[in-house]
C-alpha cells in the first residue's frame, strides 16, 4: 500500500489500483483504476471526494484524462456513483457504463439525490456527496446481462446482479479472473482480518434488498470460479469459494431476523439488537480481538443501514400480501 498526498492506494497485479475514496473513515470504501495498454478505466466513482481523489491519482501516475476510456458504476447508490458526473466532466473521452435501471438517475440525478437525503439526512448528505452533476445521455451506455467488452484485448464481462439493488451489475476481469463486486459480495473491512482470513457479511441497504435474488447473484459470481473479488468495501480478497458460504449464512440470518420480528410494533429496534448481537458474535468467532467499542464503531453505520433496508423489504412484503 502506498500513501500519496494522504490518498491510500493499494496496487494489485493486472494494473489494478484500489483508491480509498475517503468515505466517512479510512478503508471504508474504494474505487478502482485499471491501467491497460496505455489506457485506463475506472470502477466506482465514489462521492465527490472519491472522484477528486481518483483524478489526483490519475495525475500522479501520469495518466492523461483523455486516456480514460470507461467509468463503470456497479450501481447508482451514491457511495458508488455520486462522483460520476464530476468524473465525466473531467474525462472527455470516457463512456459511463451503468445498469439499465440506473441510467436515468445518472442522466437526471434529482430523484437519486432526494432518496439519498431521505436515508442519510441533509447534513450528512451535504458533507458526503454534495451536488450531483448530470451526465449527458449520449455518453451513457446501458450494459446488458452477460455483455462482454473487448478493451484492447482485455475482456470485461458484465452480469446483472440484483439482491442488494435492482440496478446492480458486477464486472468480471478475465485477465485477473476477478469480479468487481460492488456490494453483491458483501462487506469485508481490513481492520477485521484475522488469521482466519477476511470477515465478511452482507449489506442490505435500502431500498431493494431481496434475499432470494442476492443468494442467486452470489451463486452466479461463483459460477465463474474466480480467484479474486474486488470489493468496494474494501479492497481485494481471495478464496471467494470459502467466503461465499459465510456470506450466504449472513443473508439467511438477516432474512430470518426480519421475518421473526415482522409483525412486532418495535421491530426496527428488535432487528437492530438481533443484528448487532449476531455480527458481534460472528466477529468474535472469527477471531476479531478489537475492543467492543472499536468493533461497534466499525459496524454501527452498516447495522443501521442494514436494518433500514430490511424494514423496507418487510414493508414491501406486506404491500404484496395485501394485493
Amino acid at each position: 500500500m502506498s500513501e500519496s498526498k494522504n490518498i491510500s492506494v493499494n496496487e494489485y497485479p493486472g494494473g489494478i489500483l484500489a483508491v480509498d475514496s475517503g468515505l466517512f473513515r479510512p478503508q471504508m470504501a474504494c474505487c478502482y483504476v485499471i491501467e491497460h495498454a496505455g489506457e485506463a478505466a475506472i470502477v466506482e466513482a465514489g462521492g465527490h471526494l472519491g472522484a477528486q481523489r481518483l483524478l489526483a491519482v490519475l495525475a500522479q501516475r501520469g495518466i492523461a484524462k483523455e486516456d480514460v476510456r470507461y467509468v463503470m458504476v456497479t450501481h447508482v447508490h451514491l457511495d458508488h456513483a455520486g462522483g460520476a458526473g464530476l468524473l465525466m466532466e473531467a474525462l472527455p473521452q470516457a463512456q459511463l457504463l451503468v445498469h439499465p435501471k440506473g441510467a436515468k438517475h445518472m442522466i437526471d440525478p434529482s430523484k437519486l439525490e432526494a432518496g439519498t437525503r431521505a436515508v442519510y439526512g441533509d447534513e450528512k448528505y451535504e458533507q458526503t456527496y454534495g451536488s450531483l452533476i448530470p451526465v449527458p445521455a449520449e455518453r451513457v451506455h446501458e450494459v446488458a446481462d452477460d455483455e462482454r467488452l473487448d478493451w484492447r484485448g482485455r475482456t470485461l464481462r458484465f452480469i446483472d446482479s440484483p439482491g442488494h439493488a435492482s440496478h446492480h451489475y458486477c464486472v468480471h476481469d478475465a485477465l485477473t479472473n476477478g469480479w468487481f463486486t460492488g456490494d453483491t459480495f458483501g462487506l469485508s473491512y481490513r481492520e477485521l482480518d484475522t488469521e482466519n482470513g477476511p470477515f465478511i457479511f452482507p449489506t442490505t441497504t435500502p431500498i431493494d434488498f431481496d434475499p432470494d435474488a442476492l443468494r442467486h447473484s452470489i451463486g452466479r459470481l461463483l459460477d465463474a470460479e474466480p480467484d479474486w473479488m474486488y470489493l468496494t468495501h474494501y479492497g481485494r480478497i481471495g478464496h471467494p469459494e470459502a467466503l461465499a458460504p459465510r456470506l450466504v449464512e449472513g443473508v439467511d440470518a438477516f432474512e430470518a431476523m426480519g421475518l421473526e420480528f415482522e409483525h412486532d410494533d418495535d421491530r426496527v429496534a428488535r432487528i437492530r439488537q438481533a443484528m448487532t448481537d449476531w455480527l458481534m458474535a460472528a466477529a468474535r468467532a472469527h477471531g476479531v480481538t478489537l475492543p467492543d467499542a472499536r468493533l461497534r464503531e466499525l459496524l454501527d453505520m452498516d447495522i443501521a443501514l442494514n436494518v433500514a433496508g430490511i424494514d423496507v423489504w418487510l414493508n414491501r412484503r406486506a404491500r404484496r400480501a395485501r394485493q
